[in-house]
């Protein structure tokens, strides 16, 4: 298979060497891949592989060289999550939302002295760092936050009820989302970074789910305390915009196309055994090999271009701010998702039986339970309904190369 989808970006990191990262995260990928099966059975952290990542010293890379790290691109960050995700989902997209919460502080913190040193520790220390941004009932609604940030003697305290803090329980810290003040709007929101000793975390409720198991989306009540250094300067409708939705939507649509790659070596693996076996006559399912090859291209190639847009605009907030770049990260999610999903069921149709078992060295049943999360992590159908009245003012393109 194609090595990652930002090979067609051409996309290179600052500071980090892309192949040398490369070589580190197919040296974690083989771990997970030994562990990943257990991972999802028993649906435990992948404990093994984040050994692993943090020996191969992956978690900072995208921070900057002053600050410890090796001052990685967002592509070159892809390529890492692309690489864990042909191994294990989960690992991937823990991996991926780590990654997404170090943009926001890094993108965010202006400047902050004590943001500084938790970008600093996290590269020295290799601290893994959780995401809390769904809170209560209303969970699906990240730009609403019911909690507010107390202000009292020069400290700030925080009491969450989180409906998912995903490996929560194994960070080092949680990134969180609250309300600026008691008296503020749910929408005016803040973004926290806390480390593991400024809070406590009870559990309200497990994770069981049918994919992903592995990343442990248990729910918590969060409560924490800190200094107001630790609040990013920005507003979150400003992060949100600018660095999460992004990160987020090509960090993740990075894992799904890792998963589909993944199931896709393993229909051709088994498309090749099939032809030497009968002596070189085609299985039934080659033509679905051949979709699944074709639409792993085409999710490939989607994500590259939309990398390619991402880091064009990165330093432009009124170019990240339009309705056009807007719609096209949003759609970059819902595409890929929708992609991901088709690719993996093609390999599973070109493997008949033999995908579909699990006790099969070609199952492709693991990654297609982990893949269809994708649809529905941020529900596509609640994406495209916000989307229904900027799409018809969104120019539509007067010619194939626009």
């Amino acid at each position: 298979m194609e090595a990652s989808p930002t090979t067609a970006a051409g996309a290179r990191g600052t500071d980090a060497q892309p192949a040398d990262l490369r070589t580190r995260a197919r040296a974690v990928a083989a771990i997970a891949a030994q562990h990943a099966p257990d991972v999802d059975s028993a649906a435990r952290f992948p404990a093994e592989a984040f050994a692993a990542v943090k020996a191969q010293r992956l978690l900072g890379i995208a921070v900057p060289k002053a600050a410890g790290g090796e001052g990685a691109s967002i592509a070159d960050v892809a390529d890492v999550c692309y690489q864990l995700g042909q191994s294990c989902a989960s690992t991937g997209m823990i991996y991926a939302m780590h990654q997404i919460k170090i943009a926001c502080i890094q993108r965010h913190m202006r400047g902050s002295a004590t943001l500084a040193e938790t970008l600093r520790r996290v590269c020295a220390e290799q601290l893994l760092l959780a995401s809390s941004t769904t809170e209560g009932q209303g969970g699906g609604n990240v730009r609403s936050s019911e909690a507010p940030i107390e202000y009292q003697e020069g400290r700030i305290t925080l009491e969450r009820a989180a409906s998912v803090i995903s490996y929560g329980a194994y960070a080092d810290g949680i990134v969180t989302t609250a309300r600026r003040t008691s008296t503020s709007l749910p929408s005016d929101q803040v973004l926290i970074a806390f480390l593991k000793a400024d809070y406590t975390l009870t559990r309200l409720q497990g994770w069981n789910t049918l994919g992903m198991r592995g990343t442990c989306s248990e729910g918590y009540t969060l409560r924490a305390s800190g200094v107001p250094g630790q609040i990013m300067p920005d507003a979150y409708e400003i992060i949100h915009a600018q660095t999460m939705v992004p990160t987020a939507h090509l960090l993740w649509g990075s894992v799904w196309t890792g998963i589909a790659a993944g199931a896709v070596t393993r229909a051709q693996a088994f498309i090749r055994q099939a032809v030497r076996a009968s002596g070189g006559n085609m299985p039934p399912g080659a033509p679905q090999f051949t979709k699944a090859l074709g639409t792993l291209r085409t999710l490939r190639g989607m994500l590259a271009t939309s990398l390619r847009t991402y880091e064009r605009s990165m330093g432009d907030p009124k170019a990240l701010a339009s309705l056009e770049f807007q719609s096209m990260i949003t759609l970059t999610k819902v595409e890929a998702s929708e992609l991901a999903v088709a690719t993996v069921m093609s390999a599973l149709r070109a493997c008949g039986l033999s995908g579909y078992r699990s006790d099969s060295e070609f199952s492709i049943e693991r990654h297609l339970r982990d893949v269809l999360s994708s649809p529905i992590m941020i529900n596509n159908d609640r994406i495209l309904a916000n989307l229904a009245n900027s799409a018809l003012l969104t120019p539509i393109p007067g010619s194939v190369r626009d």
